[in-house]
């Protein structure tokens, strides 16, 4: 049996990773000069620049070991450091409770307690279904914690306003507010409970986390060669232009090699999709119903920008990470913390982290978007204009998949269209339209390629 991988993140080169080493053939066709996909290094002049904050996490104890063993001595341990920019000062992320309140009056704090505690004994009382984003975090939080914490933020980050976003998107990705969990668990006790599965998890405040010295790029660039050696193909600088199925099933895939030339057809019987699924739609042959066309045209992704400093000081950052609320940045990482060699070593490395829209002033790098950039950084104390030595501009028009107040059925009809061709699975960010990290998208490869494994491909 023969399997075809679109797309060469770590999800994708994950699933190969399993499939490989498990005798399979299989061919991984990535669009991109180099692997990796969301979690990825560019180098620039002597440097790597990564594509924002990608760091393999011990959560996935199974897929941690053999990667840990596949990095070897380029794996660089490092402890969780990531700060929040708050209340004029830096406090450790996720927030607490007792960080988040030295930003809050008296008065407000006062007035989100008690609206925190009206939200919780109504959902006790009388339960009910948020119709959108703004809903479900009132339901959570209270009014006047969400009006003071989420709105306006929210509103920025994604460039809509909570009113039109899905209210499945704080059970999939909302930034987690531990600080809210002493409150919750103080009405607790008098019987108050909030339901499971109402966000995502908390995130850690101490962990132990693995990088490198050339950045994000090693551990998709040591994946691909282990992939290599156990008999897997990998098509980098390809892009896809069709999927054949021929009485329902896959029989092969056909990319446009790098530098041109005819079109290049992989056989296979299978295929694990982790392009983002409008593409998938608009590459399969015969094509899919004008209904699910539409669909899959209904589902639209945020553009990530990165703009990567070389900085002409020795360090800038107290931690790995910092997140900003007001500025026009969301985060800015200096990785030299982490462990990331920079040329010349009395310099360090900035990634600064910004959504926005292909083709907007943040996407094509305007001078005005420069030089807000550069007075937000001043502004922080983080660097002046004179320190900043290059700046390299990296993106990705598929950053985040948008979970808009009406995405449901959209994505409900191409997942029903794609659950009528076993042979295929759409799985990751991307492909599967979710909000999984790093660890999380490779266990999604790695479970995409184990059910294969468990139908026989061998």
């Amino acid at each position: 049996m023969k399997v075809a991988i679109l797309g060469g993140g770590v999800c994708g080169l994950y699933a190969a990773r399993r499939l490989a080493a498990a005798g399979v053939d299989v061919t991984v066709i990535e669009k991109e000069p180099i692997f990796g996909g969301l979690a990825v290094s560019q180098a620039r002049g002597n440097n790597f620049y990564d594509l924002g904050v990608h760091m393999l996490h011990e959560h996935d104890r199974e897929i941690f070991e053999d990667l840990k063993a596949i990095m070897g001595d380029e794996s660089i341990e490092v402890q969780l450091d990531a700060r929040i920019r708050w209340a004029g000062g830096f406090y450790r992320y996720p927030l607490q409770f007792g960080d988040m309140i030295k930003g809050m009056p008296p008065l407000l704090l006062a007035r989100c307690v008690v609206s925190l505690f009206a939200a919780q004994l109504r959902n006790k009382i009388a339960p009910w279904e948020p119709s959108n984003c703004e809903e479900a975090l009132q339901q959570l939080y209270g009014n006047e914690l969400y009006r003071f914490f989420f709105e306006e933020f929210t509103h920025r980050y994604w460039g809509i306003h909570p009113r039109d976003i899905s209210a499945m998107f704080v059970k999939r990705k909302m930034p987690r507010l531990s600080a809210v969990d002493a409150i919750k668990k103080a009405l607790s006790l008098i019987g108050i409970k909030e339901g499971r599965g109402r966000t995502v998890e908390s995130a850690l405040l101490d962990e132990t986390l693995h990088y490198a010295r050339t950045g994000a790029e090693a551990l998709p660039r040591l994946l691909a060669a282990q992939i290599e050696r156990d008999g897997g193909q990998l098509i980098a600088g390809a892009s896809v232009e069709e999927v054949k199925l021929q009485h329902g099933a896959v029989t092969g895939v056909t990319y446009s090699p790098s530098g041109g030339g005819e079109p290049v057809e992989v056989e296979c019987d299978h295929c694990i999709n982790t392009i983002p699924v409008p593409l998938l739609i608009g590459k399969i042959s015969p094509g899919p119903p004008p209904g699910v066309r539409r669909a899959a045209e209904n589902l639209s992704f945020l553009p990530i920008v990165i703009y990567g400093l070389l900085v002409k000081r020795e360090r800038v950052l107290d931690g790995l990470y910092v997140y900003y609320r007001d500025r026009i940045f969301h985060r800015v990482g200096e990785p030299k913390n982490a462990g990331l060699a920079v040329d010349p070593p009395d310099h360090t490395v900035l990634i600064v982290e910004m959504t926005c829209q292909k083709g907007d002033g943040k996407w094509l790098a305007e001078p005005s978007v420069k030089e807000q950039v550069y007075a937000d950084l001043e502004a922080e104390s983080i660097c002046g204009r004179e320190d900043i030595v290059e700046m390299h501009v990296l993106g990705n028009e598929f950053g985040y998949p948008v979970f808009g107040i009406e995405y449901e059925p959209h994505h409900e009809k191409v997942l029903k269209y794609l659950a009528g061709i076993p042979t295929i699975r759409s799985t990751g960010r991307q492909g599967g339209f979710c909000f999984p990290n790093m660890h999380g998208a490779m266990r999604m490869g790695a479970d995409a390629a184990d059910a294969l494994l468990g139908e026989g491909v061998s």
